[in-house]
């Protein structure tokens, strides 16, 4: 009989076990006589490394480790959204009412509620042919989201038993389906699926389509695809958790999956806070309806954080296969790869750049790769849009953990620290950041929003850059120097960036802002631009354009016109005509 594995060493959250042969790699183990959840990371002739994904004081050598023939999993099922759950997605409200507000170790509960009963739809009767990834059955999970049961994408069949129409628990029988090889399977409202394997689907598609944010420095000038990456790089207190947080509250997603990894509590608080008590512009209830927060704060041991985000996105896959959109917040990368580094470290591995392991890349390559739009095993359309930030220290963008998200995302928005201290929200710097989306999302733009969008895009990107290097002039020799029309373009780059650039969160009209509206602004501060031209080769000086209010009034603009009153554009771009076309009378008649 084969003696039961027992631990020889115990080093933070990485466990050794001598002489056993009986585990497998990424297996997820029980550790102690606590039974701490654990995975297998390393095997030898000698020994096998499990990593543990909760507290590990206390612990002894000696204690045994029990196995469990399978992979770190999570359970997928109705009553996932609404809920949060800490890194290994176990939940953080049961846990507090099973241990109080000091969450113990080793508890086992269930991962969703058991006992709640669903009103559920069976969609098959016996006999139906059933390929991986066909809904078999469906119900309201909350008042925005229709749940659909999926059969596994590695199991297909023929219906042998089917349910009837009625209330249901998740654990409760709903079909079972015969495979080629006559072994019976049965299936409820739930199944499980490994972390770290990502979830297939038919097709992966191009990206065509934006995530539309309602944040104008997005939107238009650096816009990300549905099923695109994103990556928020900046210093403490330049706003990268609250720029995450107006995405999610804003984006045109069906759901979204907010990951607190290795934040600092109160962030997490606010979040919980703040989405329970927004009204969700959909449907007129809690935003929480459609969202899931999986909190592993910087308190929670350190390996549960580097589950954390694997586990986050095998939730959203899970819910792209039903066909909805899904925007993952991710917050933060950096703290991910700090649990990478402890870890590492404890495994003796040897360092890469800054102490961070060699197979960081690799890591961040695995996560930001399962995104993307999808065409699902049963010809649904779903996507998974990451949105991950980042935070260097120092507000340092050539670390390594910077440098290497650069290199598998394709959207960098940098946020600068002197916006951020200037109260420019979002403090997203126009000149560092990009969008490789811009020729893909094209045709988009001139189809459903104007054929001159990009045009305007393109012009207004243009004029920011050229401030850029005219005020490295002023900046040396003063700005009298300069010729009227490159004083033109400083003070039109000055409307952009303060009239439509920056925004206000707490403003009703301003906080969001429609696709059609962002541009009908960038028109009209670009037929001003273009009018003063005119008006200046005709020899109206500067000053007296500047005189009258004209720019301002634009400035004032995304406060003064509502967003559901577009037409009061046409008519302010009219009064300012009739303002412009006196000053040129007035020209006339001094000459």
């Amino acid at each position: 009989m084969m003696q039961q594995p027992v631990i020889y060493s115990v080093n933070g959250p990485v466990v050794k076990i001598r002489n056993t042969n009986v585990f497998s790699m990424m297996e997820m183990v029980y550790v102690g006589n606590r039974r701490l959840i654990g995975e297998v990371i390393g095997l030898t002739d000698t020994e096998t490394t499990i990593q543990v994904y909760e507290s590990t004081s206390g612990l002894q050598t000696g204690e045994p480790v029990e196995p469990t023939g399978a992979p770190m999993s999570v359970t997928l099922g109705p009553g996932i959204l609404t809920n949060i759950f800490d890194g290994i997605e176990r939940p953080l409200r049961a846990l507090e009412e099973a241990s109080g507000a000091f969450i113990g170790d080793g508890l086992a509960v269930p991962i969703l509620d058991t006992e709640k009963e669903y009103d559920v739809s069976v969609k098959v009767r016996v006999g139906t042919m059933m390929q991986g990834g066909e809904a078999y059955a469906s119900c309201p999970e909350t008042a925005a989201i229709l749940h659909l049961c999926l059969v596994p994408p590695n199991l297909s069949g023929k219906v042998v038993y089917a349910a009837q129409d009625g209330k249901y628990r998740i654990n409760d029988e709903i079909i079972r389906l015969e495979d080629a090889a006559g072994r019976v399977h049965s299936l409820t409202l739930c199944q499980k699926w490994p972390i770290r394997r990502a979830r297939p689907a038919a097709k992966r598609l191009p990206p065509s389509r934006p995530m539309i944010t309602g944040q104008r420095v997005l939107d238009t000038l650096f816009p990300i695809a549905r099923g695109g990456t994103a990556a928020i790089p900046g210093g403490f207190g330049t706003g990268k958790t609250m720029t995450q947080h107006q995405i999610a509250k804003w984006c045109d997603a069906d759901i979204i999956v907010y990951i607190g990894c290795g934040e600092r509590g109160n962030e997490m608080t606010q979040v919980l806070e703040e989405f329970t008590a927004l009204k969700d512009p959909r449907t007129g209830k809690s935003l929480m309806e459609r969202t899931v927060l999986i909190a592993n704060t910087s308190n929670m041991p350190v390996a549960a954080r580097e589950a954390s985000i694997y586990t986050g996105i095998t939730l959203a896959e899970y819910y792209r296969d039903m066909g909805y959109h899904i925007a993952i917040m991710a917050d933060s990368t950096s703290r991910w790869a700090e649990a990478l580094r402890e870890i590492s470290g404890r495994l003796e591995e040897m360092p890469a750049e800054e102490g961070y392991p060699a197979y960081l890349p690799s890591r961040l390559s695995e996560f930001y790769e399962r995104t993307g739009a999808y065409e699902t095993l049963s010809g649904r359309e779903g996507s998974v849009t990451v949105i991950g930030a980042v935070s260097p220290q120092g507000s340092d963008f050539s670390e390594p953990v910077t440098q290497n998200t650069r290199r598998f995302v394709r959207c960098f928005w940098g946020l600068d620290k002197s916006l951020a201290y200037a109260r420019h929200y979002p403090a997203i710097n126009w000149t560092s950041s990009y969008s490789e989306y811009l020729d893909d999302l094209a045709a988009y733009y001139e189809k459903q929003v104007d054929p001159k969008f990009v045009k305007y895009r393109n012009e207004i990107s243009t004029l920011l850059k050229e401030e850029q290097t005219l005020m490295d002039i002023v900046r040396l020799i003063g700005s009298d120097v300069l010729p009227e029309d490159q004083k033109l373009v400083i003070e039109t780059a000055r409307i952009i960036r303060v009239g439509f650039l920056q925004q206000n969160a707490y403003h009703a009209e301003d906080t969001y802002v429609p696709l059609q509206k962002q541009f009908l602004m960038m028109k009209l501060i670009l037929h001003v631009y273009h009018r003063a031209q005119e008006l200046m080769q005709e020899g109206v000086a500067l000053a007296d354009i500047t005189a009258i209010g004209i720019f301002e009034l634009i400035i004032k603009v995304k406060y003064d016109i509502p967003n559901r009153q577009p037409e009061r554009f046409r008519t302010l771009t009219q009064q300012i005509d009739a303002v412009m076309d006196g000053l040129r009378t007035q020209k006339k008649e001094v000459l």
